[in-house]
């Protein structure tokens, strides 16, 4: 009987850990997500765009 409650204690602590882990990835992958948003949004702006071809103008000459 020992046995059994010591079996199901580890197993209850491995599916306690690998929900943390399916938890940590979640909130990695929306980090992920919003960092390339914000990124995004800076590219893509008037000013960066005009500042990047400007210098790949220069650099081309």
């Amino acid at each position: 009987m020992h046995l059994l409650v010591a079996a199901f204690r580890r197993l209850r602590t491995e599916a306690a850990e690998a929900g943390m882990s399916t938890t940590e990835y979640a909130v990695g992958t929306l980090a992920a997500a919003a960092f390339a948003t914000v990124l995004y949004k800076i590219v893509t702006s008037t000013g960066v765009q005009t500042a990047l071809t400007g210098l790949i103008t220069r650099s081309l000459k």
